[in-house]
């Protein structure tokens, strides 16, 4: 069956996801912005923190086309002839950060006509330009899940975005599955915020009642589909959006990601994910600690992703949140937990923070650090093109003024793709990570310390 397509018509099929992001550029705003690295370069010196394997004191990092060529100790490292060399001694290269709930972009998602919204793309609402994602690009982020709000059972399909120097979404689209165009997962939520008059479902009884007959009507419709297709007799469905993506859900080529809080709303999603066999990230997952042993045992692979909120305040379903959740689902066995910032929540430029805080209250050093990086790629179907410093993955990588956990420690550079998008050196970038008079005003003219910006 006809699905719906976010290419442009008349493009020609891609082989890679690299490929396939350089045709959606060209095709839809004519030449990319981002240009070929064709000079090799080597970091020499750092300590590099590859997350895929052992800390190397003093390594050697090679990217080339936007592509990682080699990481290891420096002198064991061939480094090409032509290669540009950065002497990086003193510094800390690990790869980009991967924060897997963030708003940047400004986009929305469903509306107050119906609890439920399937069929909704925040692809269709991202703006390219928006100032916070130069300004995630400070604290290190590189790759996000953009996701539609929390007051929806179903607010709609997330993106996953690598955030590039772009001009239109295009430029910063990162799909999971090229071939069956899945960039992006589902934002489900349950809890208070989905609590409101009809058509929402008031209370959390209601709620799960809701997705569960969603979800069956999506088997129902997935069934119709697949004897059609086995039965060329038989005449398919009426086409049907929600159901589209429902169903890319059951299939398990989207994957749901789940806002909840409360431990027993943590046991529901648990359950629905169960019944109907999607495969979800828990997000917030504020009582995790509580339910850390429930959600380790599940029968599929669940991922957690946490959020470490510093400040006091938020809400009361959230009042049992603690710095201690990603120490006892490391402790219970939970395979997979990342973090996130749910930018505006918390801010993109000091998401490093996270990992350092939940290594204060119990949290292993490698296994934080693979929750800032590796984990968060896992659950967006990511892992092979980011999230470590591996031959043949994305170079997307960032330096660091000294250790990770250290509150000291400032991002200095960020790369995609083996291209500086972030420099805290540059005038043109310091504003972004230190703030300043008009800075994060995307529609505004940016003035400060004489540097100009007429957007």
């Amino acid at each position: 069956m006809h699905r719906p397509s976010i290419c442009p018509p008349g493009l020609p099929a891609a082989r890679t996801p690299l490929a396939a992001l350089a045709l959606l550029a060209v095709a839809m705003t004519g030449p990319t912005p981002v240009q070929a690295q064709d000079t090799p370069i080597a970091f020499q010196g750092a300590r590099i923190l590859p997350i895929s394997g052992p800390e190397i004191e003093n390594g050697t990092l090679v990217v080339h086309q936007g592509v990682i060529r080699a990481v290891g100790a420096t002198g064991t490292v061939q480094i090409p002839g032509d290669a540009r060399v950065v002497d990086a001694t003193g510094k800390v290269i690990m790869p980009g950060l991967v924060d897997t709930h963030s708003h940047i972009g400004g986009g929305d998602g469903g509306d107050a006509t119906a609890a439920l919204h399937p069929a909704v793309r925040i692809l269709d609402a991202i703006d390219a330009r928006d100032d916070g994602i130069r300004k995630a690009r400070t604290g290190g982020v590189t790759t996000v899940n953009v996701m539609p709000g929390s007051g929806h059972l179903m607010s709609g399909q997330t993106a996953y975005l690598k955030l590039r120097d772009g001009r239109t979404v295009y430029d910063l689209l990162l799909c999971s599955d090229v071939q069956q165009e899945i960039c992006g997962g589902m934002k489900m939520a349950n809890g208070t915020n989905p609590r409101r008059d009809p058509p929402f479902p008031g209370t959390r009884a209601r709620a799960a009642a809701m997705v569960r007959s969603l979800f069956v009507r999506a088997q129902e419709y997935q069934q119709k589909v697949a004897t059609a297709e086995a039965d060329p007799s038989v005449s398919p469905p009426a086409r049907d959006l929600e159901m589209e993506a429902l169903v890319e859900v059951l299939d398990g080529r989207r994957i749901v990601h789940f806002h909840t809080h409360r431990h027993d709303d943590v046991l529901t999603v648990l359950r629905l994910a169960r019944e109907f066999g999607f495969r979800v990230v828990l997000q917030h997952v504020s009582d995790a600690w509580l339910v850390a042993d429930e959600i380790a045992a599940a029968p599929e692979v669940v991922g957690s992703s946490i959020i470490i909120i510093d400040a006091p305040g938020g809400k009361l379903e959230a009042v049992n949140v603690s710095f201690e959740s990603g120490g006892a689902l490391e402790r219970a066995g939970q395979a997979v937990v990342g973090f996130h910032t749910d930018d505006g929540i918390t801010d993109s430029r000091f998401f490093l923070r996270s990992a350092a805080l939940a290594v204060r209250t119990g949290m292993s050093r490698d296994f934080a650090l693979r929750a800032m990086t590796l984990a968060g790629a896992e659950m967006m179907d990511l892992d092979h093109r980011v999230g470590s410093l591996d031959p043949g993955k994305d170079a997307d990588f960032i330096i660091l003024s000294g250790d990770p956990l250290s509150v000291y420690t400032r991002v200095e550079e960020t790369w995609i793709e083996g291209l500086q998008v972030f420099e805290l050196a540059n005038p043109d970038h310091r504003p972004f990570a230190i703030g300043g008079f008009g800075v994060m005003r995307s529609s505004a003219t940016h003035v400060h310390h004489g540097w100009e910006d007429h957007r």
